[in-house]
């Protein structure tokens, strides 16, 4: 009788480890899909501003009309709560809802197909684990023909290739791990990719800049040298870049400060570590350089003469007199590659309406730029960007007062 109660004692303990076990390892598949969520930025499209986390419902607006971001909180009724680990799987793989319907581009599951299985089912289960809100999609508000899904077909065959990472056996280990956050969970190529009129992008253009319809930011190039390309910046000035916003070469201001602080500052010191030295490898021989003026002699000295008094008012007391800096809070203008690319977009647009770098936690209180487009008129703001672009050595090229008009009433957001 002692031996069958010793035994009944040891199977019950044996169970209740098993279920220990068990939960054990749900809360670590749970805490990794929440990491590996925060690396695929799901936050920044899936929750509207002052809405609910992934509650959906964001307006993404784009060249062919108004999108509206689905809510994937476990709410059964509204959200993702009926779907099962291999229904998300199809959704982040081939872009497909559960039932076959074709999902909008805008999503990004021609990065995320090369999510393997085993995150995906982590992501998954992090979504269930969250709390639901009983919230309706809203409908798309897409103009005529782009309403029709069955275009979605024709953009399909042109631009998405279904299949997960493949690892580059030439490479390292890190150096692959950084491809696949890079191109798959990070989705980087969805900015940093050329778009065309049909809202697509091909292989042979990954990563070599575009304008981000609707938002008129310009998304550099990260291949090219002269422009985001890596290549001649050390690991740390990357890694403080992705993690904190800003470094000793340079500043994220726009839609990649709110990547850096949704998603980038999130992640460990490995896969930072791991991303840079991928966005390193993968910069290309630079380009000659860009003529330093397409202005008539007469007419680009009175333009920098007037930007030269502009600046030294308004510029030289944080950028220094030399376009020096005080990095890493205050960026350098001298020899700053987003200062000199032949866009001149994002230099117009810091002017006009200023910017704070991304709150994180290793720069929880970052310095800021105040707008200027009260204070300055188009004349003086073209002037401005003219003579940083081309003072110092600096080898941009001037700007209009059309180019400065045209932007002051672009979306802050």
């Amino acid at each position: 009788m002692m031996v069958s109660k010793l035994s009944i004692t040891l199977l019950a303990l044996a169970a209740l480890t098993t279920v220990a076990q068990a939960q054990e390892k749900a809360a670590d598949i749970i805490a990794r899909g929440e990491y590996l969520a925060r690396a695929g930025d799901c936050t920044a499209c899936h929750t509207a501003p002052e809405g609910r986390l992934f509650a959906g419902g964001r307006a993404m607006p784009t060249p062919f009309g108004t999108l509206y971001t689905s809510n994937i909180t476990p709410d059964p009724e509204t959200g993702i709560g009926k779907w099962s680990a291999d229904d998300f799987y199809k959704t982040m793989h081939s872009g497909r809802f559960p039932d076959g319907g074709l999902i909008y581009p805008a999503m990004p599951f021609a990065s995320y197909t090369k999510v393997t299985r085993a995150d995906s089912d982590a992501i998954f289960a992090y979504l269930r684990s969250i709390a639901p809100v009983n919230q309706k999609n809203k409908p798309h508000e897409l103009r005529f023909p782009y309403d029709n899904r069955q275009l979605i077909l024709g953009w399909r065959t042109l631009f998405f290739s279904e299949g997960e990472f493949k690892p580059d056996p030439k490479k390292s280990a890190e150096w692959n791990r950084g491809a696949y956050l890079v191109e798959g969970l990070g989705h980087c190529g969805m900015c940093h990719s050329p778009i065309n009129a049909l809202g697509g992008t091909s292989q042979s253009d990954a990563f070599k800049g575009g304008l981000i319809p609707m938002q008129n930011w310009y998304a550099p190039s990260l291949t090219s040298n002269r422009e985001a390309g890596l290549g001649d910046w050390s690991i740390k000035d990357i890694t403080d870049l992705l993690q904190t916003g800003v470094s000793m070469r340079g500043v994220v201001y726009g839609p990649m400060a709110e990547v850096v602080h949704n998603s980038l500052q999130y992640l460990n010191d490995e896969d930072t570590k791991a991303m840079a030295v991928y966005l390193k490898g993968i910069a290309e021989p630079s380009p000659p350089p860009a003529p330093s003026s397409a202005l008539p002699t007469t007419e680009s000295s009175l333009l920098i003469s007037l930007g030269k008094t502009v600046y030294d008012k308004n510029c030289a007391s944080c950028h220094g007199t030399q376009g020096e800096g005080k990095p890493p809070h205050w960026p350098p203008l001298a020899n700053n590659q987003s200062i000199e690319m032949q866009s001149a977009v994002n230099p117009i647009r810091m002017v006009l309406n200023g910017g704070y770098p991304p709150g994180t936690k290793g720069n929880p209180m970052p310095y800021g730029m105040p707008p200027f487009a009260g204070l300055l008129s188009d004349n003086e703001v073209a002037a401005v960007v003219s003579y940083i672009r081309t003072a110092w050595g600096n080898r941009g090229t001037p700007v209009s007062a059309r180019d400065a008009n045209e932007l002051r009433s672009a979306p802050l957001n």
